[in-house]
């Protein structure tokens, strides 16, 4: 099973890349704008859109490895009283991440199908709409794929 925590370990490294640079380059485009702002009196024209892309970028594209990495914020309130029931929770708790992951995908799809066929742009620097679905979408798919692999892999990835 070594391959198979090999392939956790590169999706999931390769998500949390992804998301680190998009986080990276919209700390970059906002100490940029600051800097701009205050030194020259020249604001980059649209940061907002920018940043509001890129932070979308940063936490759908960082979901997939937080499942494949189970680094979920956990509240361990059932562990003191009733450890037996720990396994069957995990298991109960991956059946409706799944599910959850998969309503959002299959809604998240209407709405981007939406924003492509009325072309939607953004306000200020006119950037289609669906250039925010594709990392929303892309990081809830992987995010459901994800789930359903840790579901049959459990804990330890075996």
């Amino acid at each position: 099973m070594k391959v198979v925590a090999r392939w956790r370990t590169a999706a999931a490294g390769a998500c949390g890349w992804l998301a680190g640079i998009s986080l990276t380059a919209m700390m970059l485009v906002t100490v940029a704008d600051v800097v701009l702002r205050a030194a020259l009196n020249k604001p980059i024209r649209g940061t907002l859109e920018i940043v509001e892309l890129l932070l979308t970028c940063t936490f759908f594209l960082a979901l997939p490895a937080s499942f494949l990495r189970e680094e979920h914020i956990v509240v361990d309130v059932v562990d003191g009283f009733a450890a037996r029931w720990v396994p069957l929770l995990r298991r109960i708790a991956g059946v409706l991440a799944v599910l959850v992951m998969a309503a959002m995908a299959w809604q998240g799809g209407i709405a981007a199908r939406d924003t492509l066929m009325f072309h939607d742009v953004t306000s200020d620097l006119a950037l289609p709409r669906i250039w925010y679905w594709v990392p929303v979408l892309a990081g809830m798919i992987g995010a459901g794929i994800a789930a359903a692999a840790m579901l049959f892999l459990g804990k330890s990835g075996k």
